[in-house]
Protein backbone atom coordinates (compact mmCIF):
# COMPACT_ATOMS: atom_id res chain seq x y z
CA UNK A 1 0.00 0.00 0.00
CA UNK A 2 1.55 3.07 -1.07
CA UNK A 3 1.37 6.57 0.91
CA UNK A 4 1.14 9.48 -0.94
CA UNK A 5 4.19 12.26 -0.41
CA UNK A 6 3.04 15.15 1.74
CA UNK A 7 2.43 18.36 -0.12
CA UNK A 8 4.69 20.97 1.04
CA UNK A 9 3.14 23.85 1.82
CA UNK A 10 5.53 27.36 1.97
CA UNK A 11 4.72 29.63 5.34
CA UNK A 12 3.25 32.92 3.15
CA UNK A 13 0.79 30.15 1.41
CA UNK A 14 -0.69 29.79 5.32
CA UNK A 15 -0.77 33.78 5.57
CA UNK A 16 -4.93 34.72 5.19
CA UNK A 17 -4.75 38.16 2.91
CA UNK A 18 -7.88 39.61 3.26
CA UNK A 19 -7.31 42.08 0.29
CA UNK A 20 -6.53 38.76 -1.72
CA UNK A 21 -9.69 37.50 -0.86
CA UNK A 22 -11.32 40.22 -2.17
CA UNK A 23 -9.49 40.50 -5.26
CA UNK A 24 -11.17 40.00 -8.44
CA UNK A 25 -14.53 40.35 -6.76
CA UNK A 26 -14.56 44.24 -8.30
CA UNK A 27 -17.80 45.56 -8.09
CA UNK A 28 -19.40 42.79 -7.24
CA UNK A 29 -20.07 43.48 -3.45
CA UNK A 30 -21.53 46.69 -2.95
CA UNK A 31 -23.98 48.00 -0.34
CA UNK A 32 -27.28 49.67 -1.24
CA UNK A 33 -28.68 52.44 0.25
CA UNK A 34 -32.14 53.31 1.63
CA UNK A 35 -33.12 54.69 -1.31
CA UNK A 36 -31.64 51.56 -3.14
CA UNK A 37 -33.79 48.77 -1.20
CA UNK A 38 -36.60 51.00 -1.62
CA UNK A 39 -36.76 51.41 -5.17
CA UNK A 40 -36.15 47.71 -5.20
CA UNK A 41 -39.29 46.96 -3.12
CA UNK A 42 -41.48 49.42 -5.49
CA UNK A 43 -40.39 48.32 -8.58
CA UNK A 44 -41.88 44.95 -7.09
CA UNK A 45 -45.27 46.64 -6.14
CA UNK A 46 -47.33 46.72 -9.77
CA UNK A 47 -50.72 48.79 -7.93
CA UNK A 48 -48.28 51.26 -6.57
CA UNK A 49 -46.54 51.89 -10.12
CA UNK A 50 -49.67 51.46 -11.87
CA UNK A 51 -50.86 54.58 -9.46
CA UNK A 52 -47.77 56.62 -10.03
CA UNK A 53 -48.00 55.94 -13.28
CA UNK A 54 -51.89 57.69 -13.29
CA UNK A 55 -50.58 60.46 -11.21
CA UNK A 56 -47.93 61.36 -13.82
CA UNK A 57 -50.21 61.03 -16.71
CA UNK A 58 -52.91 63.52 -14.89
CA UNK A 59 -49.98 65.69 -14.53
CA UNK A 60 -49.16 65.69 -17.96
CA UNK A 61 -52.72 66.25 -18.90
CA UNK A 62 -53.11 69.22 -16.83
CA UNK A 63 -50.19 70.97 -17.45
CA UNK A 64 -50.19 70.50 -21.15
CA UNK A 65 -54.30 69.59 -22.17
CA UNK A 66 -55.83 72.63 -22.04
CA UNK A 67 -53.28 74.24 -24.72
CA UNK A 68 -54.65 71.36 -26.99
CA UNK A 69 -58.51 70.79 -26.13
CA UNK A 70 -61.38 73.20 -26.43
CA UNK A 71 -61.95 76.24 -24.73
CA UNK A 72 -63.63 75.86 -21.51
CA UNK A 73 -65.67 79.05 -21.37
CA UNK A 74 -67.13 78.88 -24.88
CA UNK A 75 -70.64 77.68 -25.07
CA UNK A 76 -72.13 75.57 -28.05
CA UNK A 77 -76.72 75.99 -27.73
CA UNK A 78 -76.33 74.26 -31.26
CA UNK A 79 -75.64 71.21 -29.30
CA UNK A 80 -78.08 71.09 -26.68
CA UNK A 81 -81.98 69.85 -26.75
CA UNK A 82 -84.20 73.93 -26.47
CA UNK A 83 -87.26 72.07 -25.05
CA UNK A 84 -85.17 69.20 -22.55
CA UNK A 85 -81.97 71.07 -21.71
CA UNK A 86 -79.92 68.60 -22.62
CA UNK A 87 -77.39 67.45 -25.36
CA UNK A 88 -78.85 66.54 -28.53
CA UNK A 89 -76.63 63.09 -29.33
CA UNK A 90 -74.09 60.54 -27.16
CA UNK A 91 -75.10 58.06 -25.11
CA UNK A 92 -77.14 58.86 -22.23
CA UNK A 93 -77.88 61.99 -23.76
CA UNK A 94 -74.26 62.78 -22.75
CA UNK A 95 -73.30 64.59 -26.06
CA UNK A 96 -70.39 62.38 -26.94
CA UNK A 97 -68.97 62.69 -30.51
CA UNK A 98 -65.38 63.14 -32.22
CA UNK A 99 -65.37 66.65 -31.17
CA UNK A 100 -66.48 65.87 -27.74
CA UNK A 101 -64.51 63.14 -26.25
CA UNK A 102 -66.06 63.73 -22.99
CA UNK A 103 -69.68 65.03 -23.77
CA UNK A 104 -70.77 68.55 -23.29
CA UNK A 105 -72.25 70.32 -20.29
CA UNK A 106 -76.18 70.59 -20.45
CA UNK A 107 -77.95 73.79 -21.03
CA UNK A 108 -74.62 75.24 -21.74
CA UNK A 109 -72.94 72.48 -23.91
CA UNK A 110 -69.35 73.65 -23.13
CA UNK A 111 -66.90 71.01 -23.61
CA UNK A 112 -66.49 68.61 -20.66
CA UNK A 113 -62.89 67.24 -21.83
CA UNK A 114 -61.47 70.92 -21.40
CA UNK A 115 -63.18 71.95 -18.44
CA UNK A 116 -62.07 68.35 -16.22
CA UNK A 117 -58.24 69.21 -17.75
CA UNK A 118 -58.53 72.86 -15.97
CA UNK A 119 -60.23 71.80 -13.10
CA UNK A 120 -57.78 69.08 -12.37
CA UNK A 121 -55.05 71.98 -12.82
CA UNK A 122 -56.79 73.49 -10.34
CA UNK A 123 -57.29 71.11 -8.14
CA UNK A 124 -53.05 69.45 -8.43
CA UNK A 125 -52.19 73.56 -7.56
CA UNK A 126 -54.39 73.92 -4.37
CA UNK A 127 -53.32 70.65 -3.11
CA UNK A 128 -50.02 70.51 -4.16
CA UNK A 129 -49.00 73.74 -2.36
CA UNK A 130 -51.25 73.29 0.40
CA UNK A 131 -49.36 70.10 1.14
CA UNK A 132 -45.69 71.81 0.88
CA UNK A 133 -47.05 74.25 3.68
CA UNK A 134 -48.61 71.80 6.05
CA UNK A 135 -45.77 69.51 5.71
CA UNK A 136 -43.18 72.39 5.93
CA UNK A 137 -44.76 73.65 9.07
CA UNK A 138 -45.36 70.54 10.63
CA UNK A 139 -41.72 68.96 9.95
CA UNK A 140 -40.03 72.28 11.63
CA UNK A 141 -42.54 72.51 14.97
CA UNK A 142 -43.18 68.95 15.10
CA UNK A 143 -39.35 67.79 14.89
CA UNK A 144 -38.60 71.02 17.49
CA UNK A 145 -41.14 69.51 19.61
CA UNK A 146 -39.89 66.42 19.66
CA UNK A 147 -36.32 67.54 19.58
CA UNK A 148 -36.17 69.99 22.33
CA UNK A 149 -39.48 68.72 24.63
CA UNK A 150 -39.88 70.38 27.78
CA UNK A 151 -42.25 73.83 27.58
CA UNK A 152 -41.31 73.87 23.89
CA UNK A 153 -43.22 70.58 23.64
CA UNK A 154 -46.08 71.10 25.62
CA UNK A 155 -46.85 74.99 23.89
CA UNK A 156 -46.54 73.47 20.20
CA UNK A 157 -48.45 70.45 21.06
CA UNK A 158 -51.51 72.27 22.70
CA UNK A 159 -51.40 74.47 19.77
CA UNK A 160 -51.48 71.19 17.40
CA UNK A 161 -54.64 70.34 19.60
CA UNK A 162 -56.25 73.63 19.37
CA UNK A 163 -56.28 73.40 15.46
CA UNK A 164 -57.26 69.31 15.65
CA UNK A 165 -60.17 70.96 17.28
CA UNK A 166 -60.41 73.64 14.75
CA UNK A 167 -63.78 73.49 12.72
CA UNK A 168 -62.28 73.81 9.08
CA UNK A 169 -64.90 73.33 6.93
CA UNK A 170 -67.00 76.35 8.77
CA UNK A 171 -64.03 78.44 8.84
CA UNK A 172 -63.25 78.27 5.32
CA UNK A 173 -66.64 79.29 4.19
CA UNK A 174 -66.81 81.79 6.69
CA UNK A 175 -63.13 83.59 5.57
CA UNK A 176 -64.08 83.56 1.66
CA UNK A 177 -67.21 85.56 2.55
CA UNK A 178 -65.34 88.34 4.61
CA UNK A 179 -62.44 88.64 1.82
CA UNK A 180 -62.32 91.68 -0.25
CA UNK A 181 -62.71 91.47 -3.62
CA UNK A 182 -58.75 92.70 -3.76
CA UNK A 183 -55.50 91.86 -1.63
CA UNK A 184 -52.58 93.33 -1.98
CA UNK A 185 -53.39 93.70 -5.94
CA UNK A 186 -54.56 89.98 -6.21
CA UNK A 187 -58.28 89.78 -7.09
CA UNK A 188 -60.38 87.18 -8.65
CA UNK A 189 -59.98 83.65 -8.66
CA UNK A 190 -56.27 84.38 -8.24
CA UNK A 191 -57.40 85.74 -4.38
CA UNK A 192 -59.80 82.71 -4.17
CA UNK A 193 -57.06 79.82 -5.00
CA UNK A 194 -55.07 81.87 -2.59
CA UNK A 195 -57.10 81.46 0.44
CA UNK A 196 -57.59 78.09 -0.12
CA UNK A 197 -54.17 77.47 -0.24
CA UNK A 198 -54.51 79.38 3.54
CA UNK A 199 -56.81 77.71 4.74
CA UNK A 200 -55.86 74.45 3.94
CA UNK A 201 -52.04 74.40 4.18
CA UNK A 202 -51.96 76.39 7.35
CA UNK A 203 -54.50 74.41 9.17
CA UNK A 204 -53.28 70.94 8.49
CA UNK A 205 -50.13 71.11 9.50
CA UNK A 206 -51.00 69.50 13.46
CA UNK A 207 -51.21 65.95 11.28
CA UNK A 208 -48.09 65.47 9.78
CA UNK A 209 -46.44 67.52 13.12
CA UNK A 210 -47.58 64.71 15.55
CA UNK A 211 -46.02 62.16 13.35
CA UNK A 212 -42.55 64.29 13.03
CA UNK A 213 -42.93 64.77 16.91
CA UNK A 214 -43.18 61.05 17.75
CA UNK A 215 -40.61 59.56 15.41
CA UNK A 216 -38.18 62.74 16.79
CA UNK A 217 -38.46 61.78 20.22
CA UNK A 218 -37.33 58.15 19.13
CA UNK A 219 -34.18 59.51 16.94
CA UNK A 220 -32.77 61.86 19.49
CA UNK A 221 -32.21 59.05 21.88
CA UNK A 222 -30.17 57.14 19.18
CA UNK A 223 -26.52 56.85 19.28
CA UNK A 224 -25.54 58.97 16.38
CA UNK A 225 -27.04 61.69 18.13
CA UNK A 226 -25.48 61.00 21.58
CA UNK A 227 -21.70 60.90 19.34
CA UNK A 228 -22.71 64.45 17.92
CA UNK A 229 -23.59 65.76 20.76
CA UNK A 230 -20.28 64.54 22.43
CA UNK A 231 -18.23 65.66 19.19
CA UNK A 232 -19.45 69.27 19.96
CA UNK A 233 -22.11 69.37 17.99
CA UNK A 234 -24.86 72.53 17.93
CA UNK A 235 -28.31 71.98 18.26
CA UNK A 236 -29.19 73.36 14.85
CA UNK A 237 -26.50 71.01 12.88
CA UNK A 238 -28.02 68.09 15.33
CA UNK A 239 -31.60 68.83 13.89
CA UNK A 240 -30.94 69.84 10.49
CA UNK A 241 -28.05 67.28 9.70
CA UNK A 242 -28.79 64.55 11.69
CA UNK A 243 -32.47 64.11 12.73
CA UNK A 244 -33.76 65.86 9.81
CA UNK A 245 -32.29 63.48 7.03
CA UNK A 246 -33.87 60.26 8.98
CA UNK A 247 -37.56 62.21 8.92
CA UNK A 248 -37.64 61.72 4.95
CA UNK A 249 -38.91 58.60 4.66
CA UNK A 250 -42.18 59.38 6.49
CA UNK A 251 -42.47 62.60 5.27
CA UNK A 252 -42.55 61.56 1.44
CA UNK A 253 -45.17 58.79 2.24
CA UNK A 254 -47.73 61.02 4.37
CA UNK A 255 -47.37 63.93 1.48
CA UNK A 256 -48.29 61.31 -0.66
CA UNK A 257 -51.42 60.53 1.42
CA UNK A 258 -52.11 64.38 2.12
CA UNK A 259 -52.31 65.25 -0.97
CA UNK A 260 -55.83 63.75 -2.06
CA UNK A 261 -57.45 64.56 0.89
CA UNK A 262 -56.20 68.20 -0.11
CA UNK A 263 -57.88 67.48 -3.28
CA UNK A 264 -60.88 66.13 -1.59
CA UNK A 265 -61.53 69.10 0.39
CA UNK A 266 -61.20 71.48 -2.05
CA UNK A 267 -63.63 69.91 -4.15
CA UNK A 268 -66.10 69.81 -1.46
CA UNK A 269 -65.73 73.80 -0.90
CA UNK A 270 -66.08 74.38 -4.62
CA UNK A 271 -69.38 71.92 -4.38
CA UNK A 272 -70.53 74.28 -2.10
CA UNK A 273 -69.79 77.26 -3.69
CA UNK A 274 -66.58 79.07 -2.00
CA UNK A 275 -63.96 77.33 -3.90
CA UNK A 276 -63.16 79.07 -8.01
CA UNK A 277 -65.56 81.58 -9.16
CA UNK A 278 -67.34 80.69 -12.03
CA UNK A 279 -67.43 79.99 -14.71
CA UNK A 280 -63.91 78.69 -14.21
CA UNK A 281 -64.22 74.69 -13.81
CA UNK A 282 -63.47 73.12 -10.95
CA UNK A 283 -64.38 69.10 -10.31
CA UNK A 284 -66.31 69.96 -7.39
CA UNK A 285 -68.06 73.14 -8.78
CA UNK A 286 -69.28 70.47 -11.76
CA UNK A 287 -70.88 68.46 -9.46
CA UNK A 288 -72.63 71.40 -8.32
CA UNK A 289 -74.10 71.99 -11.54
CA UNK A 290 -74.62 68.22 -12.07
CA UNK A 291 -77.26 68.19 -8.83
CA UNK A 292 -80.15 70.01 -10.34
CA UNK A 293 -79.83 67.58 -14.04
CA UNK A 294 -78.33 64.34 -12.68
CA UNK A 295 -81.80 62.72 -13.96
CA UNK A 296 -82.12 63.55 -17.08
CA UNK A 297 -78.25 63.46 -17.73
CA UNK A 298 -76.61 61.89 -14.87
CA UNK A 299 -73.11 61.22 -17.57
CA UNK A 300 -72.60 64.98 -16.69
CA UNK A 301 -72.06 64.03 -12.88
CA UNK A 302 -69.84 60.76 -13.48
CA UNK A 303 -67.36 62.51 -15.40
CA UNK A 304 -66.19 64.81 -12.65
CA UNK A 305 -67.06 62.14 -9.88
CA UNK A 306 -64.92 60.08 -11.96
CA UNK A 307 -61.69 62.33 -12.55
CA UNK A 308 -61.95 62.88 -8.56
CA UNK A 309 -61.71 58.99 -7.47
CA UNK A 310 -59.19 58.26 -10.09
CA UNK A 311 -57.08 60.81 -8.66
CA UNK A 312 -57.84 60.41 -5.36
CA UNK A 313 -57.07 56.64 -5.70
CA UNK A 314 -54.32 56.42 -7.55
CA UNK A 315 -52.67 58.59 -4.98
CA UNK A 316 -53.78 56.44 -1.93
CA UNK A 317 -52.00 53.41 -4.22
CA UNK A 318 -48.56 55.43 -4.90
CA UNK A 319 -48.97 55.99 -0.65
CA UNK A 320 -49.28 52.92 0.23
CA UNK A 321 -46.76 51.63 -1.97
CA UNK A 322 -44.14 54.02 -1.00
CA UNK A 323 -45.13 52.90 3.16
CA UNK A 324 -44.24 49.64 2.06
CA UNK A 325 -40.98 50.26 0.54
CA UNK A 326 -39.22 52.56 2.89
CA UNK A 327 -40.26 50.77 5.94
CA UNK A 328 -36.95 49.56 7.18
CA UNK A 329 -38.60 46.38 9.28
CA UNK A 330 -40.41 45.09 5.38
CA UNK A 331 -39.04 42.68 3.78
Amino acid sequence: MSVAAPIEVSKGDTEAHPEDLLKGLGSAVQGRSLWQIAWLRLRRDKVALGGGAVILLLIAAAVFGPWFAADPLEYNQDLIDPTFQRPLDGWLHSGISADHLLGVEPTTGRDLLARILTGARISLIVAAVATLVSVTIGTVLGGLAGYFGGWVDTVISRAMDVFLAFPLLLFAIALVGVVPGEVLGIKGNGLRVGVLIFVIGFFNWPYIGRIVRGQTLSLREREFIDASRSLGAGHLHIFFREVLPNLVAPIIVYATLLIPTNILFEAALSFLGVGVIPPAPSWGGMLTLAVPTYQNTPFFMIVPGMAIFITVLAFNLLGDGLRDALDPRAR
